[in-house]
């Protein structure tokens, strides 16, 4: 079984221009995350599929492979699915290009044992929240998953609300999934609807149209960077490494 990685980097951003570039203890934070997917052992390859050219230039003096994709793509799943055509796999993992700081031992936790990758399979992963301010801030998406780990809602917003009882762990949203080809070809084929634009996350393609997504969680440290006052903290972070 072929298994790849794909880390969507894309140059235009409204609040974070070429984010991916941005500097982290004198390497551009793309280079923190192909870092850590490089020393995931079962990924065959990894891949850097990107819009920019200056950010094609950077990934390559590093080594990377880049893929040139649309500047079209308004999601990380659409890009993703654009690789999907054009390199061959039964298992596409995508690691978020604003998440330095997650490493291989996390990144690895979304592809599950003894699955059929011939068929319709998502995953993603989440961790759980360690401070009551992040629950409330509205650029942390909340996960809400049934016993088994499938996805019920996710939104900007706090949910569940502790009417009934208090003592509940909330779950935010980690940068990783896995997606089969034919989940990808599902994503590509089906419209946007009215719940995905209401919250602008695309993870309703799936929900809205009663496909499963499983939540895993990695128990991780997530530190995402989608402002540039987050790069002090992951600075911070990433100090121990190289």
């Amino acid at each position: 079984m072929k298994i790849v990685c794909v880390i969507p980097a894309r140059g235009g951003s409204t609040r974070f221009g070429n984010k991916p570039l941005a500097d982290i203890n004198n390497h551009p934070m793309i280079w923190w995350v192909h870092k850590h997917c490089k020393e995931v052992p079962v990924f065959d390859e990894v891949f850097i599929a990107t819009d920019s050219e200056e950010i094609k230039s950077v990934c390559e003096n590093f080594g990377g492979k880049v893929i040139m994709t649309s500047q079209d793509h308004d999601t990380a799943t659409e890009r993703l699915y654009e690789v999907s055509q054009k390199v061959d796999a039964q298992l596409y993992v995508m690691v978020n290009g604003d998440e330095p700081c997650l490493q291989a031992d996390t990144i690895v936790k979304c592809i599950p044992d003894n699955q059929d990758f011939s068929e319709f399979y998502v995953s993603n992963l989440m961790t759980d929240f360690s401070d009551p301010v992040e629950v409330v801030d509205s650029s942390n998406l909340k996960i809400v998953t049934n016993k088994d780990g499938i996805a019920l809602f996710i939104s900007r917003s706090p949910i569940p609300y502790p009417k009934g009882l208090m003592n509940y762990t909330y779950h935010k949203f980690v940068g990783v999934g896995a997606f089969t080809k034919k989940a990808l070809q599902f994503y590509h084929d089906t419209p946007r609807g009215e719940i995905e634009k209401i919250e602008e996350n695309d993870s309703f393609r799936f929900i809205e149209n009663r496909q499963d997504i499983y939540y895993i969680n990695a128990h991780c440290k997530s530190l995402s960077v989608d402002t540039p006052k987050d790069i002090l903290k992951v600075s911070e972070y990433l100090k121990s490494e190289v």
